[in-house]
C-alpha cells in the first residue's frame, strides 16, 4: 500500500513524485520507459518569458526543475534585461541527453520513492474514490492518492502528411487504457495537438549566413543561492536565420499535404507556438519568419530548427529546409511531426488539482491542457504538495494570482478552462510587477519551508539574503551626501549628475542612472553581493509602482478571502441569471474572487451570491 501513485514520468510526474517522497509519503512512480523520465521531445530549453519565472518559483517551493536545468545547461541568457524587471526572465539551452539522465538519477536515489517501468491500464475506483491502479500486465497497486501526469501520451497519434499512427513522442508507446475509462467516469475529454520541428546535422549548416546569438558573459542560475559554476566561453551558441519567399511558396503550394490542412488533424494546436504552415496562413502579410538554430546536446551533432514545426510529408520537409539561408545543404537527421492526444477539461478540478467527481484523484501537466515543460512541472509539484498535505489532514497550498505565476496558471485552468494548449504569458498576470524573476524567493520560500520541501540550508541562506536587503536599505536611508565640490566631482566621475541639495543615497538611487552598488565608493565598510544590490535597486526605483500594485492586489484579495461553500445551492438563488447558474455549477468556485473570473458571471450575479452567503452565515 502506497501513499501516492504517480502515473507518468515526464516533467509533471518527476516533480510530483519527488515532492510526495520528500514530504515523507511512500510513493510509486509508474512510467512507460525509465530512459524517458523528464525527456525533452520538443524544444531543448528551459525558461523564457514567464516560464523562466515559473522555474524560479518551483525552486523557491523546493522543486527540482531549476537545479536540474542549472546542472545540465549548455547556454544561459537573461532575456529582456534592458527592459523593466517585470518581463526579465532567464532561459537555458539544455543538454537534451543530460537533462533526463540527471532527473532519472535523482528520482532513483530518492528515499520513499519506488519506480515501476510499466503502463497503467486503468484506475481502481470504489464509491467514487480512487484506491489504486491496474497495470497492463494485470498487477494492481493500491494507494491513498493517485496523480495522473500522462502528458501527450493519452490516446496519442503521430501525424505526418495524411498519415496517422498510434504512437507517443519519439516513437514511444501511447497510453490507451485511461481515456475510455475517464470518459465513462464523466470526465470531458478533448483533443489537442502539438508538434516538433526537424533536426539537422550541425556540420551540414553554413553558419556564415546566420546571425550569432551567444550566451551571457556572466554566470547565471535558475536556482536561488546556487554556488555552481560553468565555463562562460564554453557555452554553445544559437543562430538566427529566416524563412524566404521560396520557403513560403513551397509551403503554400503543398498546403493540402499538411496534416493540419488535409483534414487529418482532429485536435486544436497551440496559438502561441503554431506550425510554420499555420503561421503562413494566419500571418500572410509577413514576408519572413524567424528561425532559431539551437544545439540539442554536447554529445549530439544535431540542431533543433526552432520556429519550423510542421506536419508536412518528409519530401516536402526536405525542400522547405533547403530554402532557408544557411540550410541549403542541411541534412535532416530527424523529421518533424505533429502529435495529437487527449486532455481533460481542467474545470473539473479543484484549485488543488484534485478531481471534483472522484476523490483522491489528481491531474497535472499537459493532460490538463497546458503546453511546455515548465507549465507541466509546476502543476506536478502543486499536485504532489496538495496530495501530501491532504494525507496529513492539513490545509491545501493554493497560490493566489498576486503570489505566483503558478497561481495564475492553475486559476486560469480550473476557472476558465482552455480549448487550445495553454501557454503561460506575462500578459496573463495582472500583477506581473509583483511576480518578478528576482523576487520569487521572497514570495514563496516561506511556503516551501513551511510544508517541508525546501532544504534548511537554502532557507537559511534566504533569511540571510532578506536580512542583507533590509540592512542595505537602512544604510541607504541614513547615509546622506551634501552638494560640495568634492562630492559632485566624485558623482560626475562615476557617471552621475551632480546634486544641488543634501540627499540620502536611498533617494539618489531613484535616478535612472544610479546603481545601488555605487555606495561602495562613498563608504569603505559596506559591501553586499550583486543580487542584494539588484533587489534593493528594483525595490527603490520601482517603489511607487510596486506600492500601487500591492494596493490593487490587496483590494482584490478581499474577494479572494470571501469563501463560497462547496455545497452552495445556486438553484436556490432565484434571481441569479440562468447562464451564471450553469457556469457556477460547472466550475464550483471556492471564492468570490474566482467566481468573478468565470465567463458569463456578471457583477450583478456576484452581488447576489455575496448577499446569499452572508444571509446563510447569520
Amino acid at each position: 500500500m502506497y501513499d501516492v501513485i504517480v502515473i507518468g514520468g515526464g516533467h509533471a510526474g518527476s516533480e510530483a513524485c519527488l515532492a510526495t517522497a520528500r514530504m515523507n509519503k511512500r510513493t510509486l512512480l509508474v512510467t512507460g520507459n525509465l530512459d524517458y523520465i523528464a525527456s525533452m521531445p520538443c524544444n531543448p530549453s528551459i525558461g523564457g518569458p514567464a516560464k523562466g519565472i515559473v522555474v524560479r518559483e518551483i525552486d523557491a517551493l523546493g522543486g527540482e526543475l531549476a537545479v536540474n536545468a542549472d546542472e545540465t545547461q549548455i547556454q544561459m541568457r537573461l532575456l529582456n534585461y534592458s527592459k523593466g524587471p517585470a518581463v526579465r526572465a532567464l532561459r537555458a539551452q539544455s543538454d537534451k541527453l543530460l537533462y533526463p539522465k540527471r532527473m532519472k538519477e535523482t528520482i532513483l536515489k530518492q528515499d520513499n520513492l519506488d519506480v515501476k517501468e510499466a503502463y497503467v491500464h486503468s484506475l481502481i475506483i470504489k464509491d467514487n474514490e480512487v484506491i489504486g491502479v491496474k497495470l497492463e500486465d494485470g498487477n494492481e497497486y493500491h494507494a491513498k492518492k493517485v496523480i495522473i501526469t500522462t502528458g501527450t501520451y493519452m490516446n496519442s497519434k503521430v501525424l505526418v502528411g495524411k498519415s496517422k499512427t498510434s504512437m507517443g513522442p519519439d516513437n514511444q508507446k501511447p497510453s490507451l487504457g485511461l481515456s475510455p475509462q475517464l470518459e465513462n467516469l464523466g470526465f470531458k475529454l478533448f483533443r489537442l495537438k502539438t508538434g516538433t520541428p526537424p533536426r539537422v546535422k550541425r556540420e551540414s549548416i553554413d553558419f556564415s549566413k546566420t546571425e550569432l546569438h551567444p550566451g551571457d558573459q556572466e554566470i547565471r542560475h535558475f536556482s536561488f543561492y546556487s554556488e555552481s559554476t560553468y565555463d562562460i566561453e564554453g557555452q554553445y551558441p544559437c543562430y538566427l536565420t529566416y524563412t524566404t519567399e521560396n520557403t513560403h511558396n513551397i509551403i503554400n503550394f503543398n498546403l493540402n499535404q499538411s496534416a493540419m490542412y488535409s483534414g487529418t488533424v482532429e485536435g486544436v494546436g497551440p496559438r502561441y507556438c503554431p506550425s510554420i504552415e499555420d503561421k503562413l496562413v494566419r500571418f500572410q502579410d509577413k514576408a519572413r519568419h524567424q528561425i532559431f538554430l539551437e544545439p540539442e546536446s554536447k554529445s549530439l551533432d544535431e540542431i533543433y530548427v526552432q520556429g519550423f514545426s510542421t506536419s508536412m510529408p518528409y519530401d516536402i520537409q526536405e525542400k522547405m529546409i533547403k530554402s532557408i539561408p544557411g540550410l541549403e545543404h542541411a541534412e535532416i537527421v530527424k523529421y518533424a511531426y505533429a502529435i495529437e492526444y487527449d486532455a481533460i477539461d481542467a474545470r473539473m478540478l479543484w484549485p488543488t488539482l484534485e478531481a471534483k467527481s472522484i476523490k483522491n484523484l489528481y491531474f497535472a501537466g499537459q493532460v490538463n491542457g497546458t503546453s511546455g515543460y515548465e507549465e507541466a512541472a509546476c502543476q506536478g509539484l502543486m499536485a504532489g504538495i496538495n496530495a501530501s498535505l491532504n494525507i496529513d489532514n492539513l490545509d491545501p497550498l493554493i497560490l493566489k494570482r498576486n503570489e505566483a505565476y503558478i497561481g495564475v496558471l492553475i486559476d486560469d485552468l480550473v476557472t476558465k478552462g482552455t480549448l487550445e494548449p495553454y501557454r503561460l504569458l506575462t500578459s496573463r498576470a495582472e500583477h506581473r510587477l509583483l511576480l518578478r524573476h528576482d523576487n520569487a524567493d521572497s514570495r514563496l520560500m516561506g511556503y516551501g519551508h513551511e510544508i517541508g520541501l525546501l532544504k534548511e540550508d537554502k532557507y537559511q541562506k534566504f533569511l540571510e539574503h532578506q536580512n542583507n536587503i533590509e540592512d542595505l536599505k537602512k544604510e541607504l536611508k541614513i547615509f546622506y551626501i551634501v552638494p560640495n565640490k568634492e562630492t559632485n566631482e566624485k558623482l560626475i566621475s562615476l557617471g552621475m549628475k551632480p546634486i544641488k541639495d543634501k540627499t540620502s543615497f536611498y533617494d539618489l538611487i531613484k535616478r535612472p542612472e544610479v546603481k545601488a552598488s555605487l555606495i561602495e565608493n562613498f563608504l569603505d565598510n559596506i559591501h553586499y553581493g550583486e543580487e542584494v544590490y539588484e533587489q534593493v535597486e528594483i525595490d527603490i526605483k520601482y517603489e511607487g509602482y510596486i506600492n500601487k500594485a500591492n494596493k490593487q492586489a490587496e483590494k482584490l484579495l478581499q474577494q479572494e478571502n470571501m469563501k463560497i461553500p462547496k455545497n452552495i445551492d445556486y438553484d436556490a438563488m432565484h434571481n441569479l441569471a440562468l447562464e451564471a447558474k450553469e457556469k457556477l455549477k460547472k466550475v464550483r468556485p471556492l471564492t468570490i474572487g474566482q467566481a468573478t473570473r468565470i465567463s458569463g458571471v456578471n457583477p450583478s450575479d456576484i452581488a447576489l451570491i455575496s448577499v446569499y452567503i452572508k444571509t446563510q452565515n447569520k
